[in-house]
Parts: C-alpha cells; structure tokens; sequence
C-alpha cells in the first residue's frame, strides 16, 4: 500500500505540470482551435487515431468518425469527454457529437448489388 502512495505525490506533479504546460501552449490559441487541438488529451491516442475533432462552436464539439459502430461507441463516453475538457480547458465544451466522416458514407458499399 505505500508504494502505490509513493507513486501519488511524483504522479500528480507531473501531471500538474504537463496540465500547466498545455496551458500555456493553448492560451496563444482561439478557444476553437484549443478544443480541436485538445482532443487527443482528452480522448487518448487510439481514439484519437481514429476519430478526429473537426469544430468547435457554440459549446458543441464535433467529432468525425468512421462508421456507425464508432459513433454509438464514443457518444457512451460523451460524459467523459465533456468532463476531461473542464479539467483541462475549463466549461468551454459543453457537448461532444459524433457524426460520420462524409468520405466513410461514400466508400459504404451501396444498398444496390448487382448479382451475376
């Protein structure tokens, strides 16, 4: 049990510092622009990687995705999301949407097969 304690007080300086940090940086940014730039913070690399911020306005951010699955996936950790922003940025985003990346609906094979 003290080792884990141990890791406390390191881990949250740093994490304390690396937020000071991301601060600063975001601070010479429009509020938009540290949303989107602040989403692979928020959401991790592997989400990031496979869904990418795009606007920020009136409160609302949205976030495009590849598929359906994706979207019904993430919208269940929109709670989460809105409440890593405030951590970092404070109340700016009030609600992460989920839409599908135009160019994922158009590759989408289409209803209409021919069969041979």
């Amino acid at each position: 049990m003290l080792e884990s304690k141990s890791w406390r007080g390191p881990m949250e300086a740093v994490r304390t510092g690396l937020r000071n940090i991301l601060n600063d940086l975001l601070r010479g940014c429009s509020r938009e622009e540290a949303v989107v730039l602040a989403w692979p913070l928020v959401c991790g690399k592997e989400v990031a990687a496979r869904a990418q911020a795009v606007t920020f306005v009136d409160g609302t951010l949205t976030v495009e995705v590849a598929d359906a699955v994706w979207r019904h996936q993430l919208q269940s950790f929109a709670d989460r999301y809105v409440s890593g922003y405030q951590e970092l940025l404070g109340p700016l985003v009030q609600r992460v949407e989920f839409k599908i990346k135009q160019s994922a609906i158009s590759q989408q094979p289409s209803a209409k097969t021919n069969k041979v």
